[in-house]
């Protein structure tokens, strides 16, 4: 499964399952900086420099750490 291309702006949030994030994306949250906040769950901050990708607790969105 490939993952998909980074946020454009005014993008639904979590209509994706899979996010490609980089480094200048840090610090991560979901939903990222830009998606719309008012049809979303509440914005959480997500650790993905450890192990390279993370599963939003809300949402179940996985977000994969690329250079």
């Amino acid at each position: 499964m490939a993952a998909a291309a980074a946020v454009s702006p005014q993008a639904m949030p979590n209509a994706q399952k899979v996010y490609e994030v980089s480094r200048a994306d840090l610090p991560l949250s979901c939903p990222m900086p830009d998606m719309m906040l008012w049809c979303s769950h509440p914005k959480v901050y997500l650790e993905i420099e450890a192990a390279g990708r993370v599963k939003c607790p809300y949402c179940g969105a996985d977000f994969v750490l690329v250079n």
